[in-house]
């Protein structure tokens, strides 16, 4: 894997987006997170190990609202809140 993209089951985590790597696998293997591409082109991602890069928005419904996320960085660590908040910028939050 190179410099500029992570497993997206890592990137969820190390955002502290779930409390642990495998509930963020969990959900990905349940075909909840949809990613977009630079470009605009879509995607269902499929398995956990799929790639996440700066610049990809994330698609999710969670706790009944619809999610949006930009990626920002890449984590290195699971780190304290602030430093999980840069690497992504929440677009909207639409309730269902």
């Amino acid at each position: 894997m190179s410099d500029d993209a992570q497993r997206c089951d890592v990137w969820l985590f190390r955002a502290r987006l779930f409390k642990s790597r495998a509930l963020a696998a969990q959900f990905v293997d349940a075909g909840k997170l949809r990613i977009e591409r630079p470009g605009g082109r879509a995607e269902k991602l499929k398995k956990p190990s799929g790639l996440v890069r700066p610049g990809d928005r994330l698609i999710y419904v969670r706790s009944g609202r619809l999610i949006h996320l930009h990626v920002l960085g890449l984590g290195h660590r699971r780190g304290p809140a602030s430093e999980a908040q840069a690497l992504y910028q929440l677009e909207a939050q639409d309730s269902r």
